[in-house]
């Protein structure tokens, strides 16, 4: 791709996660998302043939341009499983601030949006492999709790980390962020981390 038209693609995206940030209620049609690019709706298309690639882009971009890499590196780096699951938490925790606005509109479109609900799902199902590769840590590390299979181990530390649950307990009951992740690290131990005498 040419300079310019990387330059474009840029462009587009930013004002995507622009207008998504706006809320649910923010116009995010391709000629909206056009308009706020300053681009014509025909170069939108010639980037991302259609919406939900779009979306997809979006979203993928938000956590390029967030570092979710480096956020993501402690955790990638530990070898024991209790202590890879914590390093998780923590970077999931502190980066569900920074995609709040595009979360909370993407989740609140995806009812009646197949390309919302598409790009919301395409991350959530990373954030699952990311819960998946701490448990099958646990699980090297002979540490899962007796009785629960990985499977479900990985349903409940991403259930824990879900941006419905931070919101209720950040935004609804306003616990401060280190309390959040602290309470969500001691909670996911005690579902999935076997006792240790």
């Amino acid at each position: 791709m040419s300079k310019s038209g990387e330059e474009t693609r840029t462009r587009i995206l930013k004002a995507c996660w622009t207008l998504l940030e706006q809320g649910p209620d923010a116009p995010a049609r391709m000629s909206d998302i056009a308009r706020a690019a300053g681009v014509s709706r025909q170069a939108v298309y010639l980037h991302f043939p259609n919406r939900t690639e779009l979306l997809i882009a979006t979203t993928r971009f938000v956590d390029e341009a967030s570092g979710i890499g480096e956020r993501l590196a402690t955790s990638r780096a530990t070898t024991g499983g209790p202590a890879r699951l914590d390093a998780y938490i923590e970077a999931w925790a502190n980066y569900i601030p920074v995609i709040h606005g595009v979360g909370s509109a993407l989740m609140a479109m995806a009812a009646n949006d197949e390309a919302a609900r598409a790009a919301w799902d395409d991350r959530m199902a990373a954030m699952r492999h990311g819960c998946d590769a701490a448990v099958q840590a646990i699980v090297r590390d002979g540490a899962l709790c007796p009785g629960l299979d990985p499977v479900r181990a990985t349903d409940l530390v991403w259930t824990l980390l879900s941006v419905r649950n931070w919101e209720h307990l950040v935004i609804d009951c306003g616990w401060p962020q280190g309390d959040y992740v602290s309470e969500t690290k001691r909670l996911a131990r005690a579902a999935v981390v076997a006792d240790t005498p």
